[in-house]
């Protein structure tokens, strides 16, 4: 397992990737740390697109979303109008 810093890793990224092969290799920013993980690119599906479906038939869109949010706003300002004075 190896760990680097961001700056580290800016000006060895090659060295880092192909060690990534066979090690563990994490890139630490801050208080977080990155795992770099190497993978067949042919082993990585893509994704299927998908037949449409009762759930996208029955989805609406962002415009009849945001109708709907706006109404339920103003009901629920209305409603407690008078009560925060």
């Amino acid at each position: 397992m190896t760990v680097v810093t961001t700056k580290e890793f800016n000006s060895n990224q090659e060295k880092y990737f192909d060690m990534a092969l066979d090690e563990q290799v994490f890139v630490k920013r801050g208080d977080y740390m990155y795992h770099i993980i190497c993978s067949n690119i042919g082993a990585v599906k893509e994704q299927e697109i998908l037949e449409p479906d009762d759930d996208l038939r029955r989805a609406i869109t962002k415009e009849e979303f945001r109708e709907r949010l706006i109404g339920i706003l103003d009901r629920v300002d209305k409603k407690y109008a008078n009560k925060c004075k």
